[in-house]
């Protein structure tokens, strides 16, 4: 039978170069994506059209209307279906909540409406992240606008913690902060990584570009970063997408917990979660 229920995993840019701007404003990126057990949920409802919201950052929902999981079912045919979205991760946190739920509904949709997927041009429409979160959860580089998608091989599973100042950063204002705009993609071939100590060693010598520009506007972001840094077992500390989420990657599940414990504060969010593994 046709699952009812779909996770909206969070998407983390393990890196993101910006590797130049467009005449028309748009940013090239060049990014390796990894996708968590941790997430929203996006559920059929049978309460009639629209969208009912609930879970603990479901607030910061209300009054937005026209919410990008409704814009995803109409443009895959499904009208005003009748939708549930359970949500956990923070909204502006540059984990992708948005696509990543507009992805689920639009898989959950297909499935159980014997629908067609929209193409990469249509998901384009919705936000440059939707192809890469059409993927998930299999590890992903996404290059171009967003629109170039391609599964990497050889990505572990890692721990991670994610941590959120509580504080919304937007993206147009970070990449208008940004100053060097033409910078070094990662390499044309990626290596395979037979454990997360490797991988994090060649991570870090790679880079998030909006990282620096997403500090200077909201300097938790740093606190963030060095809290991380500074706990045992943390192999790498970076900030993932635009901000102003930032990860941990740790040795164990032991270490990850700690850590989440000894950086939680009012007003933060903060959860301990794994990644997918390349399935080759």
């Amino acid at each position: 039978m046709p699952a009812t229920s779909r996770l909206a995993p969070a998407k983390i840019n393990l890196t993101l170069h910006v590797t130049g701007q467009r005449a028309d404003g748009y940013h090239l990126l060049d990014s390796l994506v990894v996708f968590t057990e941790a997430g929203d949920r996006v559920a059929l409802d049978g309460g009639g059209p629209g969208l009912r919201l609930s879970g603990p950052q479901a607030a910061a929902l209300d009054g937005e209307g026209d919410n990008l999981v409704l814009r995803a079912a109409r443009l895959i045919g499904a009208g005003d279906a009748g939708l549930a979205l359970d949500k956990r991760l923070p909204v502006a946190s540059g984990m992708g909540g948005g696509s990543s739920d507009a992805a689920a509904a639009l898989h959950l949709l297909a499935e159980t409406r014997d629908l067609s997927l929209p193409d990469t041009a249509a998901l384009m429409t919705l936000g440059a992240d939707l192809p890469v979160c059409m993927a998930a959860p299999a590890p992903s580089r996404m290059r171009g606008l967003g629109e170039q998608v391609a599964p990497v091989g050889g990505v572990p599973a890692l721990w991670l913690v994610l941590v959120n100042p509580g504080q919304g950063l937007s993206t147009p204002a970070v990449f208008k902060a940004l100053s060097h705009k033409q910078n070094p993609p990662m390499p044309v071939e990626l290596p395979r990584w037979p454990d997360p100590a490797a991988l994090c060693d060649w991570l870090a010598g790679q880079r998030n570009d909006l990282q620096a520009p997403a500090q200077a506007l909201v300097p938790a972001v740093g606190q963030v970063l060095a809290g991380l840094s500074a706990q045992p077992g943390c192999l790498l500390a970076r900030m993932t997408g635009s901000g102003a989420t930032c990860f941990g990657i740790f040795r164990d599940q032991p270490t990850a917990t700690a850590a989440e414990t000894a950086l939680a504060r009012p007003g933060w969010f903060t959860a301990v979660t794994r990644s997918s593994a390349s399935v080759s």
